[in-house]
């Protein structure tokens, strides 16, 4: 009896709105994404819930709903620092709203994808922030269409008939990339990625190629793609240098394949930026620490996944309308990796 008496009470809806100087209605529509709230009010809510500990009770709100207060999350891989931080506002932002987030990695296959979908449609999860394989046209989102699920679609998108979207502009960021390039003078610049299907893939190839002949129409750019593995890319990039290829600059379109890039460099004695430079889609502690450090273009981490949920919450809450796309802008930092070409101490003898 003694010790039923010092254990801690959870704190309820009423506390919360005690504490945050509101009505238990207000705190109720907070948790439940209702975007009418007034942004103070809402902030206080979000406060209060974190100073309280406070979490909802899922059998008793599972009881008055269809759909449980679980937020499903399918990214195509959790290695890359991009998804990994990803996953990690999605759940915090969840848990603000008093869900729990579950969370799965579709393993770069879209039958593993749709396989995923079909098990959270079982739980009746209340929505999905689903990062598809190739874009907004795979068997996923039609999957999700066809059930009727509640669903955003992020990076690896444009723009969708069914869904809210939310991406990075990688067509502006690589736009900016050849800008940089083309301004310094390179005119043989390799480009390296996966998958030419992926939609962010064709994004960041189209705005560079677009951009780079617009600024030079003599510029020489080589495209090397591997479709869905590291490996038969690193296979393809030795077999292009080997064969005397020589390019000035190399824009990697996605993090492996920069890190492939700078190994396939280093095997043959080349140095950033004085025989050749260097730049990568996503950044990377390493790519910071490195010497020389190596220019990136930075994705909105936080800003895709603030949209991506404030608009999935607001489906939840039955807001309708036409789905909107969003494009969030990225920042590109030029580092020590880029050069002109040409004045090295390395580059009139390249081995």
């Amino acid at each position: 009896m003694a010790k039923r008496q010092t254990q801690q009470r959870r704190a309820s809806i009423h506390d919360v709105a005690s504490r945050a100087g509101v009505s238990a209605a207000t705190v109720s529509k907070v948790m439940a994404g209702v975007t009418t709230v007034k942004p103070d009010n809402a902030q206080r809510v979000f406060d209060a819930i974190e100073q309280l500990g406070y979490r909802v009770d899922p059998l008793a709100s599972d009881m008055r709903r269809a759909k449980r207060r679980i937020i499903g999350a399918i990214m195509p891989e959790f290695e890359s620092e991009f998804f990994g931080q990803m996953v990690t506002q999605i759940e915090s932002l969840a848990e603000q709203r008093g869900y729990t987030l579950v969370a799965a990695s579709s393993r770069e296959s879209e039958a593993r994808e749709t396989e995923i979908l079909a098990r959270m449609h079982d739980w009746r999860v209340a929505g999905v922030v689903l990062a598809p394989v190739r874009n907004e046209h795979g068997p996923a989102a039609a999957f999700m269409k066809a059930n009727g699920m509640t669903g955003v679609l992020i990076d690896r998108v444009l723009r969708d008939d069914a869904f809210d979207t939310v991406s990075a502009d990688s067509a502006a960021a690589s736009a900016e990339v050849a800008r940089e390039l083309i301004g310094k003078g390179h005119r043989h610049i390799l480009v390296v990625g996966l998958g030419e299907q992926a939609a962010t893939v064709r994004a960041r190839l189209d705005g560079f190629r677009t951009t780079a002949l617009h600024l030079a129409p003599d510029v020489r750019i080589d495209v090397v793609l591997a479709e869905t593995d590291v490996e038969p890319l690193r296979a393809q990039l030795r077999d292009y240098f080997a064969n005397g290829e020589r390019p000035t600059a190399v824009y990697s379109l996605f993090l492996k394949g920069t890190l492939v890039a700078l190994s396939q460099f280093r095997r043959r004695g080349w140095h950033c930026p004085n025989d050749i430079s260097l730049v990568g889609f996503d950044d990377a502690e390493w790519m910071q620490v490195t010497w020389p450090a190596i220019a990136a273009v930075v994705q909105p981490v936080r800003q895709i996944a603030g949209h991506a949920m404030a608009a999935l919450f607001a489906r939840i809450a039955g807001e309708e309308g036409p789905p909107t796309a969003r494009l969030e802008p990225c920042k590109v930092l030029m580092r020590e990796s880029v050069g002109s070409p040409g004045n090295g101490p390395h580059s009139a003898n390249p081995q």
